[in-house]
């Protein structure tokens, strides 16, 4: 099974402390050409004009620290990705916690998807930094197009013969997009909030909480060690572990909640 998460914009206080970033030392290698363009391009972007970067990247004013944190990527010290995320999903998910066998589960199977980085495991090294697939650099362009090449060239073997369990945004599901066989494989996932109404069942697709259901969805999968071997499996897999699925359609299904 191959599990594609999005990153986050929040990031861990903890400041890191590995030694600087080492491409080669990262998943997914053939990604290290792209990588390299990308991050040259961030790192000239963010050494410039603080006013400039801040409008390429979406920042407000009082986020000039991010761009001193995209400005040191070559130089700052780094931890591991699965450290690195924070917020909804990634709190609800919380990889640290992991008992070993589980934390080995994720570090197989989880791909990071990442702007500047293309999509990475949990246990890469890399500095904390700012830049979501959605910017245009000016080099660049628009992350999502820039990606698809080199993603197409590397995630076929990745991917494996397993199920997919693609859990990303839409900003980051451009970055890569499952064709051919492995879109068979694949199942994408959207959460709904079932709720009551005068006796009648109302469903709302949710969006803060959408990323915490997911987070405990795979955390529950990583901890059951159940490994299954194609989609209808999976969708199995999550009724055992008691979420509420229900296909939507050709690789979608729906995971409803009554509390969110």
């Amino acid at each position: 099974m191959l599990v594609l998460l999005p990153p986050s914009e929040g990031k861990t206080e903890r400041e890191g402390d590995g030694p600087p970033m080492d491409l080669d030392s990262l998943s997914l290698p053939g990604l290290n050409r792209a990588r390299r363009t990308v991050l040259t391009e961030l790192v000239e972007l963010c050494s410039g004009d603080p006013d400039k970067a801040r409008e390429v990247l979406g920042l407000g004013p009082r986020q000039a620290g991010e761009i001193a944190l995209n400005a040191a990527l070559w130089s700052a010290p780094t931890l591991p990705a699965g450290e690195l995320y924070t917020g909804v999903l990634y709190d609800a998910l919380d990889l640290p916690s992991l008992d070993p066998e589980a934390a080995g589960r994720a570090a197989e199977s989880v791909l990071i998807f990442s702007g500047p980085l293309g999509a990475l495991r949990p246990g890469d090294r890399v500095p904390a930094h700012r830049c979501s697939a959605g910017a245009r650099l000016p080099a660049l362009g628009g992350l999502g197009p820039f990606w698809r090449g080199p993603m197409a060239e590397v995630m076929p073997a990745e991917a494996g013969d397993g199920p997919i369990l693609d859990l990303r945004s839409a900003a980051y599901a451009a970055l890569w997009k499952p064709t051919g066989e492995q879109a068979r494989r694949t199942i994408a996932v959207r959460v709904l909030h079932s709720r009551m109404v005068n006796g009648e069942e109302k469903r709302s697709v949710v969006s803060h909480f959408n990323k915490a259901t997911k987070g405990r969805l795979l955390r529950d999968l990583l901890e059951s060690g159940l490994r299954p071997a194609d989609p209808a499996a999976l969708v199995e897999a999550l009724r055992e572990l008691g979420h509420r699925v229900e296909e939507s359609g050709p690789g979608r299904v729906d995971i409803v909640v009554t509390e969110v």
